[in-house]
């Protein structure tokens, strides 16, 4: 596969399909890691789904231990520490596998993500000796302390404070951090501090027996109830000095960092969530009978399951197309000669801002899938004794976890405009080339026939639309364009549709073209629905931009190009969600 594409990049560039990676090419190895993290929730979790959520004492920390008996808690750990040191793709999909596991998978995910990684990405090499191997094994459980009372989204503002003792052995940590995931039973503490007067956090390896650590009782939650979430307070915990993770205000930018993984992986989890989901919809739909037909021969529901379908097959085209993406840079950085850990870091930065779209959009895209699961469930979906209600109110936090999805959005457009500040993406050459594009006569030229031309053309005139919008924004708007929030959001959701719906139409043409059309069919129309929603999403979002900002005959000349470039040609997007639906129907579950 080619290396050649930066992050954010997918912007400006036509990708092959040659370029991309998609689940169907996972190699028995990683498919068997799946089926064995499948059983284990078959078997261990969602027969104790009412256990878990009472919280039941032991029986989360038991499950985890269960799990790092079966190596699920050391996917990516390199072998040196006890792991089977697989690549970046491999444990997305076992956050995938593990996703529809529910508060079981935010306990896992957050000990094996934000718990472990800044340890094995930023440790020296005696930490992590000492506490990698045992947080591989399950033998302790991690958790992440980063978020206080008054420091959310603007994590830095944190007031935590550590001071050196007077001999110089420990810091002394004073503090409280709120919705600590795992914060009950975890054995380790990544802690953020602020040092004296330092201006950026720093961070800690904090260990529970350090002592001066005290919790209050379990929050109620609306949702992920079996998680353990606590708020932690620090009374003067003395930690040793060799005990501060990286260096003195590094904090900050570790935890940018080991969230800019959690999002994506989030984004996995999500995946694995919705295909339980329409699984339960579609078992449902063909079981429940009205009017002497199951309700799965109504085209009303028949339109809901394809349109779960499709989203979710969108979203996962764009996760493992970014992981790959991720991996191929890992590769790239390490060949050239860059040490192991920071390459993983610096090749998941780079992607940054495709982690939090798909962040984004897969959670999104399950709350849509959950919404319409209780839908189609009708009253029972809204009974706790039917799996919607739990899948409903467990998919909720997942816009909010791992940074807010306004705060997402507003990342994508301002991590795309630093870049092209920087010189790392040349944004103005191809936004400047599609403002001239508007007063040239177009060039209608003669008609691709060739399989998925149409939908490329729509997809490279899509990107033009986003490239008309966010270069007129930043020509009229200067530097207040950082406050115009709602005109960044117009702009990231531009982005966003953009990149699944190219994720989605890649992934349909490779299986076309290495499966053969018939077997592909599906793919193709749920790529091509897809696409052909983005059409409309585009457009409503980029004239809300440009109504914010532009006037008179400026925005005149804006909205045509807009127009010109949110053309599709017709397409029968009810009949290809009819063979979506049949699809699903006769498998009786998700089967794509």
């Amino acid at each position: 596969m080619s290396n050649t594409i930066k992050g954010g990049e997918f912007v400006i560039k036509e990708t092959s399909y040659t370029d991309i990676f998609i689940p169907e090419e996972f190699d028995e190895e990683a498919r068997m890691i799946r089926q064995t993290c499948i059983d284990f929730l078959e078997t261990e979790v969602l027969n104790k789904l009412d256990r878990i959520d009472a919280q039941e004492e032991g029986l989360m920390p038991s499950l985890m231990d269960k799990a790092g008996e079966l190596g699920m808690l050391s996917v990516s750990i390199p072998e040196e520490y006890g792991g089977f040191g697989k690549n970046f793709n491999t444990s997305m999909l076992v956050a995938d596998a593990v996703g529809g596991g529910f508060s079981f998978a935010v306990a896992l995910s957050a000990h094996t993500g934000i718990g472990t990684l800044p340890i094995l990405y930023y440790g020296n090499a005696a930490q992590k000796a000492k506490y990698i191997p045992k947080l591989a094994s399950g033998e302790w459980k991690a958790s992440y302390c980063l978020t206080e009372p008054n420091s959310g989204s603007d994590a830095n503002s944190g007031r935590t404070a550590a001071k050196l003792n007077a001999a110089g052995t420990h810091y002394v940590i004073n503090g409280q951090k709120m919705w600590i995931t795992n914060g009950g039973f975890a054995d380790i503490f990544i802690v953020f501090a602020k040092i004296d007067d330092d201006k950026n956090l720093t961070a800690f390896i904090v260990e529970k027996d350090f002592g001066g650590i005290s919790m209050n009782p379990e929050e109620h939650k609306l949702g992920i109830k079996g998680s353990s979430t606590r708020q932690v307070f620090f009374n003067d915990c003395e930690v040793p000095i060799e005990n501060m993770l990286s260096e003195r205000e590094n904090g900050f930018k570790i935890a940018v960092n080991i969230l800019n993984i959690g999002r994506i992986k989030l984004g996995a989890a999500t995946i694995g969530s919705s295909r339980m989901v329409i699984t339960q919809a579609v078992k449902y739909a063909n079981e429940r009978v009205q009017f002497n037909l199951p309700i799965s021969k109504f085209g009303a529901i028949r339109y809901k399951l394809a349109e779960m379908a499709t989203r979710l097959f969108a979203t996962e085209s764009a996760a493992y197309r970014a992981g790959q993406n991720i991996d191929d840079a890992h590769e790239s950085l390490v060949a050239g000669g860059m040490e192991e850990a920071k390459a993983k870091l610096k090749s998941v930065e780079q992607f940054a801002i495709e982690c939090a779209i798909i962040k984004v959009w897969c959670s999104e895209m399950l709350d849509y899938v959950v919404d319409e699961g209780v839908q189609i469930y009708g009253g029972m979906g809204y009974s706790a004794e039917a799996p919607m209600e739990r899948a409903y109110r467990d998919s909720r936090i997942n816009r909010i976890f791992e940074g807010t999805n306004e705060v997402n959005r507003l990342l994508v457009v301002d991590m795309l405009l630093k870049r092209a500040m920087k010189g790392e993406i040349d944004l103005m050459g191809p936004a400047s080339a599609v403002a001239a594009e508007l007063l040239a006569i177009p060039d209608f030229g003669e008609e691709d026939a060739t399989p998925f031309a149409a939908e490329k053309k729509i997809i490279a005139n899509l990107k033009k639309a986003g490239l008309l919008i966010a270069g007129a924004a930043v020509q009229k708007l200067m530097m207040s364009l950082s406050k115009e929030q709602e005109i960044l959001m117009n702009i990231a959701d531009v982005i966003g549709y953009i990149y699944i719906a190219e994720s989605a139409l890649l992934r349909a043409e490779k299986l076309y073209h290495t499966k053969g059309p018939e077997e592909s069919a599906d793919a193709t129309d749920m790529a091509k629905i897809y696409l052909y929603s983005t059409v409309d999403k585009v457009n409503v979002a980029g004239k809300e931009a440009l109504n914010s900002f532009a006037e008179g005959d400026e925005l005149k000349m804006m909205l045509v190009g807009l127009r010109r470039f949110t053309k599709s040609e017709p397409f029968n997007v009810k009949e290809a969600r009819q063979r979506i639906a049949k699809k699903l129907i006769d498998a009786n579950k998700y089967c794509f």
